[in-house]
């Protein structure tokens, strides 16, 4: 019998069929390559058990004069400062009340006739002060809402559930007898012009008890908004905090009693966030499917552009942020980590700062502040394609005068400016159809010049580039692109397979980031049909090769000022990954699944049978905190390309052996062979492990042979 060696090329492709693509790898989740040879990627854990709203959609990393190691964090709900551990809310705020504009009415009412488990409609005997959907306590089943008719509440869910210490907790449809008390957990807010939407998040102050169920501290804490139900009107549902106090992070939602028929008083003050955005686009369309007056009259738009997404970098200590469509915001390290956010334009000495804008940077030249797609001096109207930057070291003076370097300019090259980033040197600023650079010039000759230097291209979002390695790379519609002084498309061998498999709905939330210590590009993305991110694609940019899998991630973060690179999870916590070797994001240790998978190749020419009857593995299991870390290696033969795997178990074979590593300090025993029993002309091989504790490395294994005939 002949050793053969099964020495596959590095990196995995799908650009064509297994067999034309003999002699590598072609499927794989959760897998890298290290100097040629694929190995199980590293572990995740949380960073701290505390949590933020929303999903994350941007990270960004500084450092205070007071050496503090800080982290914007920008959701589609809110925007934090994390420290140690612990997320700050620094949401800015949009408007605060004057005391007295806020009134509370709170109801509640009783059956008027008797109701099964499984009635929708519930007649009480007067609605009065309900609000147009909400939710119910009748006794002790909590029941939902959609509607009002008359004094009937109408499309009920039966058997809902509500908060307890901060824990949903269902509740059974039951039978209710005539005169049951009917209580409501939803609290209607007047407020005239109170300019919200819902899940915005508002903060009341100076209220008294409405008298029932319902205290003051109950009501003087930060509400999010339930259902608008006008421009005057909106709803909350009420809760407590455990012990009744507002720093307790558990809270249970709690029911009006008939006797909470106050308003508040006449002290009431709210404090209103910035409006919240979406958490994914939404691909809407028709009249009202997007903001007032964006379609042409009678039509409405599709609104794609309703994901939320922030753009932030730090100005010395401080930090500047704003979010699509928006205007800039201040935050003051000086401050506490607790102190809101401002407007850049509230600032003293502010001059004419944008706005609007759809991303911001500040430049590492000469520190200027830059906005893209703002509006012009003089109007509230965005100009997608112009540019706008603040004077030299002052982010609050953008007033271009012959004393300053303030100014702007006006692109080209497409319908609007999608993403900027700072390269080597240069301003790199992407359209919709081109790329530009800006170069500083100084005064006297415009200050910044912009350099078209790739055109005819695509680029997915505003998230979707990435500096690494002296190259700025970026994913398009259709291709990858690079710009390490000219513009060029990205050979890619898992072009086809991505792109065929792509949500194109939710370009928008497409992001790159750069996992410098092992030289490689993510691109996180929606797969076709998925709403939330839930594929990624690697671009190892020192090897020159491809890979992918399956991961639920919504920012990234490289390594630098932290020991490990950052992501946002759906969970709403940073996770370090790289750490340990499992998934830790919930603290609890859950293994990380990952195999790879070969191309089918040849046994010898291809022509004729071979019996394989065992294999030296060449695995190597460093890293590993299992006693016995193992891996499953199996192998599925053809009796000719494009015929499908046949079973070695019908002819009395094994196609599949396991790869261990065992320890007895100080000696280590690793599997030399695994016998099998494989008959075929061609073959393809696959790596997996799904335990906890596994750490692995593949290098060549050998495989022995023997002539098996022609049929």
């Amino acid at each position: 019998m002949a050793l053969k060696k099964v020495a596959l090329k590095p990196g995995v492709n799908r650009e064509n069929t297994r067999y034309a693509t003999e002699g590598g790898w072609y499927e794989c989740n959760n897998v890298r390559f290290r100097q040629g040879t694929p190995e199980k990627i590293g572990g995740w854990t949380r960073i701290s058990t505390a949590t933020f709203l929303g999903v994350a959609r941007s990270l960004w990393n500084w450092i205070t004069l007071g050496s503090q190691n800080l982290i914007g964090i920008g959701t589609h709900l809110k925007f934090y400062v994390e420290n140690g551990g612990g997320y700050n809310d620094i949401s800015p705020l949009r408007v605060t009340t004057s005391a007295g504009d806020v009134t509370f009415a709170a109801s509640a009412d009783q059956l008027n006739g008797a109701i099964d488990a499984d009635d929708t409609t519930i007649i009480i005997d007067d609605t009065t002060g309900f609000p147009t959907s909400g939710k119910l306590i009748i006794d002790s089943e909590v029941i939902d809402y959609s509607a009002i008719s008359s004094n009937t509440f109408t499309g009920c869910t039966r058997g809902a559930s509500y908060l307890v210490s901060g824990t949903s907790t269902s509740t059974t449809a039951a039978v209710h007898s005539d005169n049951a008390a009917v209580n409501c957990f939803t609290i209607v807010v007047t407020d005239s012009s109170h300019g919200a939407i819902a899940n915005d998040f508002v903060t009341f102050s100076g209220a008294a008890a409405l008298s029932g169920n319902i205290t003051a501290a109950m009501l003087n804490q930060e509400y999010q908004v339930v259902n608008v139900q006008d421009a005057n009107k909106y709803t909350i549902t009420a809760k407590s905090f455990n012990s009744d106090t507002i720093t307790d992070a558990l809270y249970t939602n709690i029911a009006a009693s008939s006797s909470d028929s106050g308003s508040g008083g006449s002290s009431v003050v709210g404090a209103y966030q910035i409006n919240t955005g979406a958490s994914s686009a939404n691909p809407l369309v028709g009249w009202g499917a997007s903001g007032w007056g964006s379609g042409a009259w009678g039509q409405g738009t599709s609104d794609t552009e309703s994901l939320r997404i922030w753009t932030q970098q730090n100005f010395g200590e401080d930090l500047v942020f704003g979010h699509r469509d928006g205007s800039i915001f201040y935050w003051d390290a000086s401050g506490t980590l607790t102190t809101r956010a401002v407007l850049l334009s509230s600032k003293a000495g502010a001059s004419d700062v944008p706005t609007v804008q759809n991303s911001i940077l500040v430049s590492d030249i000469s520190r200027f502040v830059f906005c893209f797609g703002a509006n012009a001096l003089g109007s509230a109207t965005k100009d997608p394609m112009l540019i706008r930057w603040s004077d030299q070291e002052d982010a609050t003076n953008w007033t271009p005068a012959a004393i300053n370097q303030a100014g702007s300019l006006r692109l080209s090259r497409g319908t609007e400016i999608v993403a900027a980033s700072q390269s080597r040197q240069e301003v790199l600023v992407w359209t919709d159809s081109s790329l530009y650079s800006l170069q500083y010039v100084g005064t006297g000759s415009g200050v910044w010049s912009a350099t078209l230097v790739g055109e005819q291209m695509s680029i997915a979002s505003q998230n979707s580039v990435v500096y690494a390695g002296g190259v700025s790379y970026w994913m398009g519609k259709d291709k990858f692109y690079k710009y390490d002084g000219s513009t060029q498309p990205l050979p890619c061998d898992l072009r086809k397979y991505i792109f065929t498999d792509f949500n194109t709905e939710q370009y928008n939330q497409v992001f790159a980031g750069s996992n410098e210590a092992f030289h490689e590009v993510w691109w996180f993305y929606c797969s076709s049909g998925v709403s939330d991110i839930d594929s990624y694609v690697v671009y190892n940019y020192l090897e020159d090769i491809w890979y992918y899998g399956s991961m639920a991630r919504s920012a990234w973060l490289d390594s630098g000022l932290r020991a490990f690179p950052l992501a946002a999870t759906y969970n709403s916590v940073l996770v370090n990954h790289e750490e340990g070797v499992d998934d830790n994001e919930t603290g609890t240790t859950a293994a990380i699944s990952a195999f790879i998978t070969s191309s089918d190749f040849d046994l010898e020419d291809g022509d004729k049978f071979m019996l394989m009857s065992r294999v030296l593995p060449d695995v190597s299991f460093e890293g590993s905190t299992a006693s016995n870390p193992a891996i499953t290696m199996s192998f599925f033969p053809l009796a000719s390309s494009g015929s499908g795997y046949n079973s070695p178990t019908s002819e009395s074979g094994v196609s599949t052996g396991v790869a261990t590593r065992s320890a007895t300090s100080p000696v280590e025993v690793y599997t030399s062979q695994i016998h099998t029993r494989v008959r075929g002309r061609q073959l393809s091989m696959k790596i997996e492990s799904s335990a906890a504790g596994v750490q692995w490395q593949s290098g060549a294994p050998r495989i022995d042979l023997r002539p098996d005939g022609r049929r």
